[in-house]
């Protein structure tokens, strides 16, 4: 059963939105220091998708989990379980934004690689946190591990074709 909007609600959605599309947008300057040179010339397999789809993609999964952290920062039944799911939450923004950095920024398809391993775990456990906490919350973070496995699949194919 969804719980009802209370005052205060709306505001932390936007925070909540505020701050996943923030680490969306570091990770972006990070991504655009070499996604127009250095990434062109990698070798990338044929499953590559055309780079025009990542940012709409990017956008509705920061999207996703920033209602997936809203669902979870407004419920109140369970304090350790909610700070467990947040504590996950946030690690695993982190290693998203670490991921930008290590591939796009430092230039390093193994760095990034070995990242990408570590959200694509953080992910798996803000995931099952977020299940004690709220069912919805947890859904909301599917589609962005769906991309992440996929992402991680690409990584490792472009730190294996240009090793």
């Amino acid at each position: 059963m969804m719980k009802k909007w209370v005052r205060g609600d709306l505001f932390l959605l936007a925070v909540s939105l505020l701050i996943t599309l923030l680490a969306g947008y570091i990770g972006g300057r990070f991504t655009s220091t070499s996604v127009s040179d250095w990434y062109l010339t990698l070798v990338k397999p044929s499953f590559t998708p055309p780079s025009s789809l990542f940012a709409p993609v990017w956008t509705i999964l920061y999207i996703l989990m920033g209602i997936s952290l809203f669902l979870i920062l407004r419920e109140n039944t369970d304090i350790y379980n909610v700070r467990q799911a947040i504590k996950f939450f946030i690690i695993q923004l982190l290693l998203n934004v670490l991921w930008s950095f290590a591939f796009f920024y430092l230039q390093s398809p193994f760095l990034g690689l070995i990242v990408i391993i570590l959200l694509w775990a953080g992910i798996i456990a803000t995931i099952q946190a977020a299940r004690k906490v709220s069912q919805p919350a947890a859904l909301l973070l599917y589609p962005y591990l769906l991309w992440v496995t996929f992402a991680a699949v690409l990584n490792a194919a472009i730190w294996w074709l240009n090793r």
